[in-house]
């Protein structure tokens, strides 16, 4: 078994791009080298850090609770079982 799941298309734009874009926003080039800027620069990746990990826990919540639903409770929704990603991605 592979260390991650290579076939979901979005991977690229998921999770792992999201922590990448913030690693590289906090820590790019024009960001200047004093002190207070630095301080800032680790808080704001933290709290970046954080709000990525918040988004993919809502996302992992609702794809659980959403797969858990029979396929005649997601028709009463609105959904089919191949909506339940594109749902779970949107929170």
């Amino acid at each position: 078994m592979a260390a991650f799941d290579t076939n979901r298309p979005f991977a690229a734009s998921g999770s792992a791009a999201q922590i990448g874009n913030i690693f590289t926003s906090a820590f790019g080039a024009t960001r200047a080298q004093r002190p207070s800027d630095s301080a800032a620069g680790i808080g704001s990746f933290i709290t970046a850090v954080f709000n990525a990990f918040s988004a993919w826990n809502d996302a992992r919540l609702t794809r659980n609770s959403l797969s858990a639903l029979t396929d005649r409770e997601l028709e009463d929704i609105g959904l089919h079982r191949g909506d339940i990603d594109n749902v779970a991605r949107r929170f």
